[in-house]
């Protein structure tokens, strides 16, 4: 099972080296000729704006829009949850995007990059265990739909992690930690 890794801009590499580690196969994607070579994809943190836009002119909207909807697993990190969700708060309503997920990304929902920070919390998805979480420049997820399962929430009840079907989305950087359990989990959806 190769692990595609969209490579256009953010903190790819961070994933790529932790599945690495724990023995998957990835391939960077940066055209949609790739996609036929994955059979998962991730999209990595970074900045939101620069990787639609950039997704918009290699023509990769499309393309992965039609693998997620043929069941395809995909996990957005950071910018890569904001970009699979259907809505965007506090964005460019010309901000190219995927919308796939029934969430809605809260752009930067605690502030500047002075306002990054780390905590351990519970995930559902394993098994309530908890997670060191690093957040930077960060989203939450809001009006999550009916089939949207919220995998871990902030003290104040913010949901910073959730699935639906095959989509997995984490407000926060599991590949900037020693923590494999986030991939592994993405592998065996």
């Amino acid at each position: 099972m190769t692990v595609g890794i969209l490579a256009l801009q953010g903190d790819f590499r961070e994933h790529e080296e932790m599945l690495r580690r724990i023995g998957a196969p990835t391939l960077q994607v940066r055209l949609p000729k790739h996609l036929d070579r994955v059979e998962r994809l991730i999209i990595p943190g970074g900045e939101s704006t620069t990787i639609g836009k950039l997704l918009a002119m290699y023509g990769l909207i499309e393309p992965l829009r039609a693998r997620v909807r043929e069941g395809m697993p995909i996990w957005g990190t950071c910018a890569g949850a904001i970009l699979m969700a259907q809505r965007i708060a506090d964005g460019r309503a010309d901000q190219p995007s995927l919308r796939l997920m029934a969430v809605t990304a809260r752009r930067n929902a605690f502030g500047s990059q002075l306002e990054s920070f780390e905590i351990d919390l519970p995930v559902e998805a394993l098994g309530g265990e908890s997670l060191r979480m690093v957040f930077i420049r960060a989203p939450v997820l809001e009006d999550l739909g009916d089939d949207v399962t919220p995998l871990a929430r902030l003290e104040d009840g913010r949901v910073v992690a959730a699935r639906q079907a095959n989509m997995l989305a984490t407000c926060f950087h599991p590949e900037l930690t020693s923590d494999e359990r986030m991939h592994r989990y993405f592998l065996e959806m």
